[in-house]
């Protein structure tokens, strides 16, 4: 019985180190190079997922992520690997099956936070050289070697990091060309109604730290109420047949000048970054945001109690500016509460024990139920009548910092009641659910 061979093959090898012997600035066309081809063949010949005739545009790629030699001149010629080492990762990447995918975002603005660990996901600070590790400086400077990071610029701030294993659906030509697996028979042009502006798993870890009561450790809440921005997201794709991304410039995030006095009589200035100060008491009580928290919260979201798009519509609020902020509350508010059969009787569980309840009210009875209080419902048909003259063209006001940070402020308490509610035992139906808050609540409005 035949031994089963691990690691590049001999055709590879020796295609390989034809490539490696190539001088700068290479072949005009280097898919059409001879070793090129030989190198694509042997791909094709001794892994089944590499397709019927070989990556091309894939294989293109990995070799400049590898330091094909011909494409670095000058001083990025030291990034080159030595071809057997480059050999050997060509040969893990094809036998890969899943890769993984390190989502990292600068929190902007964000005053001194607790380190803070969950899911897979940490917020930390990182230092210059933990960051250069995290987007794979020296891969970067392959496939660009005439931008920079300035990883000690971007290590002053705190980051977001959040990491998740992908497995492979297609082959290496169709990674690294998106546009080779899609299906042109599908409507390219609609709209996935739940789709976010960052990947998944990360908008999931942002939803979580958004159950924080940010609002209420603001100490300027007129110029933010939030405890950090999240102005983009870098995604470092740890697939070789993947292009990296050039990460943004910290250029991006806020800076201010600070003068020092040297102690000498003199003074000296600093770029340091701006920060939004919150309440002392903010770092002790943020640190209970951790992995049992977590837990908790994953097995909510499971409950029918969140099968409404309730976090999506409270991480759109955060990302979103002036009005459609506030809007993005008062929906988050009604996805959580709100019901079918609030507008349409036919869809009404009977006996209706609340029938000729207008559909706010209802709204503002389960508000009152659910938080245990008139007060909540009074703040909800606030923000309501706020939000209906603004879509409805009726005369209005400005919306105050007051109402701004109610609206979060509510969204976020009911969510988080929500959440405890889960924990209280099964919940079987939603709309019995919510019926329940409206027979507790009724009587409070």
């Amino acid at each position: 019985m035949s031994e089963v061979v691990i690691g590049p093959s001999a055709a590879m090898l020796d295609a390989m180190a034809n490539l490696w012997r190539l001088l700068p600035p290479g072949p005009d066309n280097i898919l059409k190079h001879p070793a090129f081809v030989r190198l694509r063949e042997a791909c094709r010949d001794g892994y089944p997922g590499a397709g019927k005739t070989g990556p091309d545009f894939a294989l293109s790629t990995a070799l400049r992520a590898l330091g094909l030699p011909c494409h670095l001149q000058g001083a990025a010629a030291q990034l080159a690997l030595p071809v057997e080492e480059a050999a050997a990762g060509l040969d893990a990447a094809l036998r890969a099956t899943q890769c993984t995918r390190m989502h990292l975002a600068p929190l902007d603005l964000a005053d001194d936070l607790p380190p803070l660990a969950f899911g897979s996901a940490k917020v930390c600070r990182l230092t210059a050289d933990e960051l250069r590790a995290m987007v794979d400086e020296r891969r970067l400077k392959r496939l660009y070697p005439r931008q920079q990071f300035d990883a000690d610029r971007f290590a002053q701030f705190h980051w977001l990091v959040v990491e998740e294993t992908v497995a492979f659906k297609h082959g290496p030509e169709a990674r690294a060309v998106p546009m080779f697996s899609i299906d042109f028979s599908q409507d390219l042009g609609r709209i996935e109604p739940h789709k976010g502006r960052f990947p998944g798993v990360f908008e999931e870890a942002l939803f979580f730290l958004l159950l924080a009561p940010w609002e209420s450790w603001s100490t300027m809440p007129e110029v933010d109420w939030r405890g950090f921005r999240v102005p983009w997201v870098h995604t470092v794709d740890g697939d070789l047949f993947v292009r990296l991304s050039s990460p943004p410039s910290p250029d991006t995030l806020n800076w201010e000048d600070r003068i020092y006095d040297d102690g000498y009589g003199g003074t000296y200035e600093e770029e340091r970054p701006v920060e939004l100060r919150l309440e002392d008491k903010a770092p002790a009580e943020l640190a209970v945001w951790d992995q049992s928290r977590w837990a908790i919260v994953e097995q909510a979201k499971r409950s029918v109690l969140f099968e409404t798009p309730i976090a999506h519509f409270l991480v759109r609020a955060f990302l979103a500016e002036g009005v459609d902020e506030f809007l993005a509350h008062i929906t988050t508010i009604e996805a959580a509460l709100g019901l079918r059969a609030d507008y349409q009787k036919s869809f009404r569980i009977a006996p209706d024990r609340h029938k000729g309840m207008r559909a706010t009210n209802r709204m503002k009875g389960r508000v009152a139920g659910l938080l245990g209080g008139h007060s909540y419902a009074d703040q909800y048909e606030q923000l309501f009548d706020i939000r209906s003259a603004f879509l409805h063209g009726r005369a209005m006001m400005d919306i105050s910092t007051q109402e701004q940070v109610m609206a979060r402020s509510l969204a976020r308490q009911v969510v988080e009641a929500l959440i405890l509610a889960t924990r209280a035992g099964p919940v079987p139906s939603r709309e019995d659910f919510l019926d329940g808050l409206l027979d507790a609540g009724a009587p409070l409005i």
